[in-house]
């Protein structure tokens, strides 16, 4: 006997037959001799529904309120599909965050788990229940509720495979796995059987919609074999493991996209030191996630520019913010820039092999894409371009490094 913890994303349970088709894979896989514990999303547009309603009543709603609002959306998700578990004759309990104490810290619509107490998960199992939990919800140790950000339902099916040392955790969503790059944006991206935990986590971060970085980040601390698979097919997925031997062989293993992105030049900053730490720890306090940095080189007159950039969702408060530290440091204007992308390729092989970042350079400079700013990490190189030609960017080096696979159906041509 196994113990599976099963995640089904928004689309998933997007309406009553979906999640009437859920409940059945769910049996089944209990039927099969296996503890089975799921984990749920808000029905598909739910989340956003919420959010309207609280920006509706509120232009700057508090983010403790907007928590309360928007994790019922979850609480619908668990009891519609603990009841429909029970309609076919299964046996089934549904938990909210609340109940499992999924504890969080206090960062309102961002939080982070710290720890989890799953006796009354365990409790259930031993019933022969399925456990129907609530994702992307916690309670910090106020008694808040608190959410975990989007795609936050990952990082909790994650986190308890790892609390309940279970022995996989499958994300089933509307794809049949983790592709090369994004289907939409090319037509000859391949599905991969297997990917490095640090090769998802760059994709994740990079602006791959698969998984949330932070579940990848519990899978690759915990050793948590984790699948990607459809819930409309019995395709068998991807599986996000440890790195072998045999995928360094490989140079690069996707390309990804991220169109989630707004920069930010503060000019004329004093060159002293400490500077930049005020700049980012403001940010920080605000939970604002910061990307590319570069700092120019300093001036004769002691002052240099600072750029960077951070998600567009983030883009107003980061302005606000910026605009108060620079008119504090004594700095110049604080400049805005939207129409950017950015466009990163992937592969624990380069670590081992030269020539990489040259030949995207030339591949991009072929195709007459400008490269704005350029980032790296041991595995991944990030070039921000122009949105208008990131696309074509993504098709030439998808076919550069070798990942094209067969046209889809209805594409050839």
């Amino acid at each position: 006997m196994a113990l599976i913890v099963q995640k089904y994303g928004g689309t998933s349970v997007g309406d009553v037959e979906r999640i009437r088709k859920v409940a059945r894979r769910a049996l089944a896989t209990r039927n099969a001799g296996n503890d089975v514990v799921v984990v749920v999303s808000a029905m598909a547009g739910e989340t956003n529904r919420l959010l309207k309603l609280t920006n509706e009543i509120s232009r700057r709603p508090s983010e403790r309120e907007q928590d309360v609002v928007v994790s019922t959306g979850e609480q619908i998700s668990v009891g519609l599909l603990a009841l429909a578990i029970q309609e076919l004759n299964g046996s089934a309990r549904s938990f909210l965050g609340h109940q499992v104490r999924i504890l969080t810290d206090s960062a309102f619509s961002n939080a982070r788990i710290r720890s989890i107490d799953a006796a009354k998960l365990f409790d259930s199992l031993k019933r022969h229940e399925i456990a129907v939990v609530a994702g992307f919800q916690g309670i910090d140790e106020q008694g808040n509720i608190t959410t975990l950000g989007r795609g936050g339902s990952d990082t909790t099916a994650v986190a308890l495979a790892a609390a309940l040392k279970a022995d996989a955790c499958e994300i089933y969503t509307d794809v049949e796995g983790v592709y090369t790059t994004d289907p939409r944006v090319c037509d000859r991206a391949r599905k991969l059987e297997r990917i490095s935990y640090e090769e998802m986590m760059e994709m994740a971060s990079l602006g791959s919609k698969v998984l949330q970085i932070r579940s990848v980040e519990f899978a690759m601390k915990y050793k948590v074999p984790l699948w990607v698979r459809s819930t409309f097919s019995d395709d068998p997925g991807t599986l996000v493991r440890e790195e072998d031997k045999a995928m360094e062989d490989v140079l690069v293993s996707g390309i990804a996209l991220d169109r989630n992105e707004s920069r930010f030049v503060v000019r004329a900053v004093p060159d002293n030191p400490g500077v930049a730490a005020r700049i980012f720890g403001a940010l920080a306090e605000q939970g604002i996630v910061v990307d590319v940095i570069v700092q120019s080189p300093a001036r004769e007159d002691g002052r240099t520019d600072v750029a960077f950039t951070v998600g567009r969702p983030d883009a107003d408060k980061t302005f606000e913010q910026v605009k108060k530290i620079a008119e504090q440091l004594g700095a110049g204007k604080v400049e805005r820039e939207e129409g950017i992308a950015k466009v990163s390729i992937v592969g624990v092989g380069m670590r081992n092999h030269a020539g990489v970042a040259a030949k995207m350079f030339q591949v991009l400079g072929g195709e007459g894409v400008n490269i704005r700013v350029i980032s790296t990490s041991e595995i991944k190189i990030s070039c921000l371009v122009d949105e208008k030609h990131a696309e074509r960017a993504v098709r030439a080096l998808h076919t550069a490094f070798g990942l094209d696979g067969p046209p889809k159906r209805g594409q050839e041509g």
